[in-house]
């Protein structure tokens, strides 16, 4: 229904606030324990592995849970935009940019009635204050590389929305019942 779309937006406009807010928030808790899995993993047995190897487990299951999402094989490779999930996963592994750009985010959409707009900005912004906050940060060239990567597959995901906007057809966020 709706856009077809299996992500949060779309569960807003077709379902209501809590089915959307629902959709959401498990759509980033599954990035979010889908990155943190590796570190669970390693508490929970005697093996013993490095915070580098650690980094990149959590960074490879976050990137399958994030793809996962976007091109579901169960969906015959469709799925969402995967804004949702890649909060959850960067939020578990670097929470101060993430937090900083799920603000920008919100401030996005308030002012824009668009989640495509805080989507599109968020993606925009979040590889460069990943760069700029974790400039003492040791893996900060890695972090920043799969940021941006991630970034770049979401505004990818957005062609259509973004077409819109350039069209002034995209509508905005609206309450179940049509209004802003």
């Amino acid at each position: 229904m709706g856009s077809r779309n299996i992500g949060a937006t779309n569960a807003y406009r077709v379902l209501g606030a809590r089915w959307g807010i629902l959709v959401f928030i498990l759509d980033a808790a599954k990035g979010f324990l889908a990155a943190r899995a590796p570190l669970l993993v390693w508490r929970a047995t005697v093996v013993s592995a490095s915070a580098d190897a650690i980094l990149i487990a959590s960074l490879a299951a976050g990137i399958a849970a994030i793809l996962g999402h976007m091109f579901s094989p169960w969906l015959g490779f469709r799925g969402g935009r995967g804004v949702a999930t890649s909060l959850g996963v960067f939020l578990s592994i670097i929470p101060v940019p993430t937090l900083l750009v799920f603000a920008l985010w919100t401030v996005l959409v308030l002012l824009s009635k668009r989640v495509s707009v805080g989507s599109i900005g968020a993606a925009l912004a979040y590889p460069v204050l990943v760069f700029f906050l974790l400039r003492h940060d040791e893996h900060r060239i890695l972090l920043v590389s799969i940021a941006g990567a991630v970034s770049l597959l979401v505004i990818v995901r957005h062609k259509a929305n973004i077409e819109r906007l350039l069209a002034g057809t995209e509508p905005p966020l609206t309450r179940p019942g049509g209004t802003p």
